[in-house]
């Protein structure tokens, strides 16, 4: 199963999140985006892909690990940028961001210890995708428009794993689906 470790932003910080959104897809060119719908809105800590189903119980124990040495953090939705030229558009994260990037590591090297092939290592960024570029679109009036945007802080209080299936129907504007198959309390408590 394709599968991550992710944060989930509350439902409360969604729907700020969702009015911010509503506003960027009237600018102009926004009709050039593919925008994620409400579902796939989250921080992706370690990305896994395809995980064989024998290496998905080692994986969750250690991300059970992961999450009892990673204590609760505090963070926001923030501003906003683009990778790719482009071609992804996203809102970053303020607060405790440092604590963050190390559970993202922690949840790396879970899957490292797990058996789970890890392709590629970047330095971590803190971003949730908001749209990617389609016949090059410029992101730039979205990325100006993000910048001051800021929601409520919240308390991270656990850690996600999450199993995403991939649009197969070709029809235009289909997202992934995502399910999220385990969480667990940072600290340990609860």
């Amino acid at each position: 199963m394709r599968l991550f470790a992710a944060v989930l932003p509350p439902d409360d910080v969604a729907r700020e999140l969702a009015k911010e959104v509503a506003r960027l897809k009237r600018l102009p060119g926004a009709e050039r985006l593919r925008w994620t719908s409400r579902p796939g809105w989250h921080f992706t800590l370690a990305f896994y892909g395809e995980v064989a189903d024998e290496l998905v119980p080692g994986l969750s124990e250690r991300l059970e690990r992961a999450a009892r040495r990673s204590a609760p953090l505090r963070l926001a939705l923030s501003g906003g940028g683009q990778f790719g030229r482009g071609k992804i558009l996203w809102t970053g994260a303020q607060g405790d961001v440092k604590a963050l990037r190390l559970l993202a590591g922690r949840a790396e090297a879970a899957a490292r210890r797990a058996g789970v092939p890890m392709t590629e290592h970047r330095r971590y960024l803190a971003h949730l995708t908001l749209a990617r570029g389609r016949d090059g679109a410029d992101t730039r009036p979205c990325v100006a428009a993000l910048a001051d945007f800021t929601t409520r802080a919240w308390t991270v209080a656990d850690l996600a794993l999450v199993r995403s299936e991939l649009p197969r129907s070709g029809v235009p504007g289909e997202q992934p689906r995502y399910e999220t198959v385990a969480r667990w309390v940072l600290g340990g408590s609860g």
